[in-house]
């Protein structure tokens, strides 16, 4: 009997392991959480507001083409970007760029005047306002919810997203509560991003 006990403590000592390895990817997918979080600030709010309004006077606009091969080796994906350069005149009149470029929604035509943000020494975007600005960080604050939940899960379970055995016992060591917060935070953050990412791309 007393060799059996002793063969079987390898075995018990397994799923202590495996919760803490959960516990460690947990806190990981919890810094990844919050490092999107930070982005979403940066990229959205943030950029809008230390970036300067202007307008860019097109003088001509261009289609770029780039391939790819697909799946099937006899037929190739397509995409296209539309770019248009002209001036940049800044709202304030602080700054005139008679070489911008940026990428652009539509072919415009020569005179046209497209609302524009100069991001940076030489870069520029579309201005589509204050509600493109924070559809563009609530397209990374709500994509950040789902490694966050996910994270918390595992930090407070040692879920190591294993078999089926590491998802009953995870399941058995949470709470009604706690999965409770992690269903709506992975459903809001579902929710959220796709809304958002169409705010963004229609605004």
């Amino acid at each position: 009997m007393a060799q059996v006990h002793g063969n079987a403590e390898p075995n018990a000592a397994a799923p202590g392991e495996r919760a803490g390895l959960g516990r460690l990817i947990g806190a990981g997918l919890i810094l990844v959480g919050l490092v999107l979080l930070a982005l979403g600030a940066y990229l959205g709010p943030y950029s809008y507001a230390t970036s300067t309004p202007g307008k860019l006077t097109v003088e001509t606009c261009t289609v770029d083409y780039k391939y790819r091969s697909s799946t099937s080796s006899s037929s190739r994906k397509r995409t296209k970007t539309k770019w248009c350069y002209g001036t940049f005149t800044a709202t304030n009149g602080t700054t005139k760029d008679l070489n911008a470029e940026l990428r652009s929604d539509a072919l415009y035509q020569r005179g046209d005047v497209i609302e524009a943000l100069k991001t940076g020494d030489t870069s520029y975007q579309q201005d589509h306002g204050w509600v493109g600005a924070i559809a563009v960080g609530c397209v990374w604050w709500f994509g950040a919810l789902i490694p966050l939940a996910l994270g918390l899960f595992g930090t407070a379970t040692g879920f190591a997203f294993g078999g089926a055995s590491d998802v009953r016992r995870s399941k058995q060591a949470a709470s009604q509560g706690l999965l409770g917060a992690v269903y709506v935070l992975i459903a809001v953050g579902v929710i959220g991003f796709v809304i958002s990412l169409l705010v963004m791309l229609f605004a």
